[in-house]
């Protein structure tokens, strides 16, 4: 268990590290009160996550120390429920309807699009 945690802990360093070095940086060239450093962030851990989807269905490529690593600690840590939901709020209070089901609605789409993606990439790549 003590060797999970630390497997996944390291992987969660790792990402949220990655999540806030892209975010600033994104939001820094781009300038936009739309929140587009979350949600690039967000599409590309959901691609991530569905390449490791994927090649761990391909059997014996990802260890499970692997999985729990890529899976559950970096994309754990690089993407960003909370700060996604925060960001929709934010953009409701301003009464930003038309960026808030943007962001909302290309969010879940773009999404499951992304992990639907990385796990035919996984498949068609190993």
């Amino acid at each position: 268990m003590l060797r999970n945690l630390i497997i996944v802990g390291t992987g969660g360093f790792i990402g949220t590290a990655m999540r806030y070095i892209v975010q600033v940086q994104v939001e820094k060239l781009m300038g936009s009160t739309f929140p587009i450093g979350t949600f690039l962030i967000n599409i590309a851990g959901s691609l991530i996550i569905g390449f490791v989807y994927g090649l761990a269905e391909k059997g014996n490529i990802l260890g499970p120390e692997w999985r729990l690593f890529l899976a559950v600690g970096l994309c754990g840590g690089f993407t960003t429920f909370s700060t996604f939901s925060a960001d929709t709020l934010n953009l409701l209070k301003d009464n930003s309807i038309i960026q808030l089901l943007s962001y909302t609605g290309g969010s879940v789409l773009l999404g499951l699009l992304s992990v639907y993606i990385g796990l035919i990439l996984a498949k068609t790549i190993i």
